[in-house]
């Protein structure tokens, strides 16, 4: 893997790599695994009109892992919070997968999606980039890559990347290994509001986590139905509104 170079928080972590391998091991093996929610990954809201195409892509919390059903995930919630809104008909697809990162979605996942009239993007991807620590200088390269795929593929869409949450108010992380990842996290979260600036896309404000115990699910790592409800009022009006 390659160092942090040129980013002295996140080079420092390198040096608990002890405690991150030890407490990361713990974790992955106390922690219960969850599948993808069940239910549909394509939807219609029907309304008003010309419709909006939304489409939620990244990692598994694009998928809606930690809630039973794809109702109760990140992308139906956000869908039904925007034809109540605007009255219009909702075309929505959940494109998220287990483990994801920026570099697996550029070039594993974009290609492959079909080219459907999304006129609104929500892209949830850089948590794993942070827990497998990737450098900042790799995820610059695939993150930044990724931003121009989607440009190329739907020029005229409105992005939305929502960054890494923090990670010391994650319930699955022992306290010290949430604080190491938490360094990482806020050095990958730079650059990609950077490169958001740059390429396009808005990089949205970091989601609050204000009740761990209500907002995660069993696991302690993904959302529950109450944490993706928060994501989605939190993403909402960004989506919405109007450059």
């Amino acid at each position: 893997m390659a160092r942090d170079k040129f980013n002295p928080a996140a080079l420092l972590t390198w040096l608990a790599s002890s405690i991150y391998v030890w407490q990361g091991v713990g974790v992955r093996l106390r922690t219960e695994r969850l599948a993808p929610a069940k239910g549909p990954v394509l939807h219609r809201i029907d309304g008003a009109e010309p419709p909006i195409g939304l489409l939620v892509l990244g990692d598994s919390s694009a998928a809606s892992v930690g809630v039973g059903n794809s109702e109760q995930g990140l992308a139906s919630q956000l869908a039904a919070m925007m034809a109540e809104r605007t009255g219009r008909a909702v075309n929505w697809r959940a494109a998220g997968f287990n483990s994801a990162t920026a570099g697996g979605i550029r070039d594993q996942v974009v290609p492959n999606l079909p080219h459907e009239p999304w006129t609104h993007i929500v892209l949830s991807i850089g948590t794993n980039d942070t827990k497998n620590f990737h450098s900042v200088s790799r995820w610059g390269r695939e993150f930044g890559t990724l931003l121009y795929a989607l440009r190329a593929k739907w020029p005229e869409a409105r992005l939305i990347w929502s960054p890494v949450v923090d990670m010391t108010r994650v319930p699955a992380l022992p306290k010290a290994l949430g604080r190491i990842l938490e360094v990482r996290a806020q050095a990958i979260n730079g650059m990609g509001v950077r490169l958001c600036r740059e390429r396009s896309a808005l990089g949205a404000p970091r989601l609050p986590i204000l009740d761990p115990a209500a907002g995660f699910s069993t696991d302690g790592f993904h959302a529950s139905e109450a944490g993706y409800l928060a994501w989605a009022e939190h993403l909402v009006e960004l989506l919405l509104a109007e450059d």
